[in-house]
């Protein structure tokens, strides 16, 4: 059976806390963000787009921790 995640989230939380998870979709990746941002981090918010080439997933995570600072 195949590992069926596309998107890996490593977070630290507000308290220090250690988060990871694993999202099969853009959706399901919007939905966990949007659950936990106030408990998490935006400066430590990682998230992996497994799918992605490597040079573009630098450029997405930019992207996506401008957009999360706004927000915020």
């Amino acid at each position: 059976m195949g590992n069926i995640c596309r998107f890996v989230i490593n977070a630290i939380g507000k308290n220090g806390e250690l988060y990871f998870t694993q999202c099969r979709d853009k959706e399901e990746l919007k939905n966990w963000i949007k659950k936990n941002h106030h408990k998490i981090s935006v400066n430590d918010l990682r998230v992996i787009d497994k799918e992605k080439n490597p040079t573009l997933r630098w450029l997405t995570k930019i992207e996506l921790t401008m957009a999360l600072r706004r927000h915020s």
